[in-house]
């Protein structure tokens, strides 16, 4: 996949007749109650627009990914009727792509080596932001100093600059509504590439999501905050921005998401029409009875997926 040099502009996807959506599940564990939500809404949004929907593993961090959970995973999304239309991508198998699109970047003077570790990055900031999220402070913007070279970063202020890009950025969420976020003095320069060596996940989502031609993206909101610098990286490599969507979450006892880190279980799937149910309620969606074939035709055909 090439990157274009023409004058970039905002390409946002805007045809649903050419609907392509995804569920990019990371292989750590088997679905539980909150990635069954995405994944529902993703397909259902699909079916709704008449469009495809495709399954990605997004195994770039290898030290975190289970073997055999893939299986796991499309065992589970079979059993509950979600079936993509495609095979299924890996994002072990991508490197080539990512190191295409991090070289793209570097030759225009939008990605940087770091030489910093966490600790000295915290200590630039001060005590006062240690336990907030943490926004690099450009110590090696201008160069490394001596530093050996750990990981890439997005030079965002200068592509910001360079593309003209109104600050803040502002984008429209199909569930959320307008949204807007100062990259720049928000998040700052984001990393490309770990110091482990591994792809850090905006890049590598950015470079599948057009590689698969993905032109909405359906997914649970606590990713909401990534879609600025992932509209960022779109606009820097000359991609198509998709349409975004971002639901509700499952929630665990300690009141945080969901998640294997809080005590997420398995999903039951004694009974595929149970399980489905609640995920449809996080959704709004009504309890359906009947079979999971009938349910999701009949949630796919709402009109609250029109919005």
């Amino acid at each position: 996949m090439g990157y274009s040099d023409q004058h970039r502009q905002t390409l946002e996807i805007t045809d649903y007749s050419m609907y392509i959506g995804r569920f990019a599940p990371s292989p750590t564990g088997p679905l539980h109650a909150g990635s069954l939500v995405a994944a529902l809404a993703s397909w259902l949004d699909a079916r709704h627009h008449e469009g495809q929907w495709r399954v990605r593993m997004e195994d770039v961090d290898t030290p975190r990914c289970v073997a055999g959970t893939d299986e796991i995973i499309l065992k589970q999304l079979a059993e509950c009727g979600l079936c993509p239309n495609s095979e299924v991508l890996y994002q072990s198998t991508r490197g080539a792509a990512y190191q295409q699109a991090l070289e793209s970047l570097v030759a225009k003077g939008w990605a940087y080596p770091c030489g910093c570790s966490r600790k000295e990055i915290e200590d630039v900031q001060g005590q006062h932001q240690r336990h907030s999220a943490s926004v690099y402070p450009g110590t090696c913007r201008e160069g490394l100093r001596g530093k050996p070279a750990r990981a890439w970063r997005m030079n965002v202020q200068k592509v910001i600059t360079d593309l003209a890009m109104p600050t803040p950025w502002t984008w429209q969420d199909r569930w959320l509504g307008k949204q807007q976020q100062d990259v720049a003095s928000e998040v700052g320069d984001f990393v490309l590439k770990r110091a482990d060596g591994l792809w850090a996940y905006q890049l590598a989502v950015v470079v599948d999501d057009a590689f698969q031609g993905v032109t909405h993206v359906v997914r649970g909101a606590d990713l909401a905050d990534n879609t600025p610098r992932q509209m960022l990286l779109q606009q820097a490599l000359g991609l198509p921005l998709p349409i975004y969507t971002h639901t509700p979450l499952v929630m665990g006892a300690d009141g945080e998401k969901l998640s294997k880190q809080n005590g997420a279980q398995a999903i039951d799937l004694s009974s595929p029409m149970a399980a489905l149910n609640a995920a449809a309620k996080v959704l709004g969606l009504a309890a359906f009875q009947g079979t999971f074939k009938e349910a999701l035709s009949h949630w796919a055909g709402l009109e609250i997926w029109g919005r």
